[in-house]
């Protein structure tokens, strides 16, 4: 199982995710950083773990205003650079094809910034793209035929339920049980309601592949220990 911090990214600073309620979200606070600078609440994670790789929500891009370039830019100057999971709000073919010849990143294409289907098809063949299927508390939200067309996904899909982010109310395990059965030979990467050790364990059990995770690290629910067991890298 593989274990993957996220950082919420919003006017350079670290926030805290709230159920996808993004006008609520606020500059993180945790004990794991004397501030919610990137560079320092991602080094902060890594006394955790040595995490050799970020999710990155660049929430100002994807709501559409400018992205946040140099906190990006810090982090991948960090010692040992972790390879960056970016959701940036790409929805243009060539700002894509220019994430994917970046160095040590991996873009994540939103469902919920897409149009159509086109540019899932167009590079899904692509190893270093990854999807994210994105959940709101009113459902799917995205072109419905991303969700419906399985054999357009790539190799690495995110089931994103936003409801669950931050709430500690567990996984969605019916949802990533359905979308587990229909994606084959694919990675299948689960985010929102890890809470703990038992969590991850189940969602090992049923065959997912990594976990985004936040707060129960920053809550201390997810210890060093756990993460040296249960961690694969």
């Amino acid at each position: 199982m593989r274990i993957i911090p996220v950082l919420d990214l919003k006017g350079g600073q670290v926030v805290r995710a709230e159920m996808g309620r993004r006008d609520r979200y606020r500059p993180i606070v945790t004990p794991l950083s004397a501030s919610s600078d990137p560079v320092s609440v991602a080094a902060g994670l890594r006394t955790l773990h040595p995490f050799s790789a970020f999710y990155i929500a660049d929430l100002d891009a994807i709501e559409g205003r400018a992205p946040n370039i140099g906190a990006l830019a810090s982090l991948r100057e960090m010692p040992n650079p972790p390879e960056l999971w970016v959701d940036g709000g790409i929805a243009d073919g060539d700002a894509l094809t220019a994430a994917l010849a970046e160095p040590s990143m991996r873009p994540v294409l939103g469902s919920e910034s897409q149009r159509d289907d086109a540019m899932v098809r167009r590079f899904r063949d692509h190893p270093g793209l990854i999807l994210s299927l994105d959940f709101f508390a009113d459902g799917f939200r995205g072109p419905p035929a991303i969700l419906e067309e399985a054999d357009s996904w790539p190799q690495s899909v995110i089931v994103m339920t936003l409801a669950k982010v931050g709430s500690a109310a567990g996984p969605d395990f019916e949802r990533l049980s359905q979308v587990k059965a229909r994606a084959g030979n694919r990675s299948v990467i689960a985010a929102g309601g890890v809470r703990n050790e038992a969590d991850i364990r189940a969602l090992s059990a049923l065959g997912v592949d990594a976990a985004l995770v936040a707060t129960s690290l920053h809550d201390g629910t997810l210890t060093s220990g756990q993460l040296a067991s249960l961690c694969t890298r």
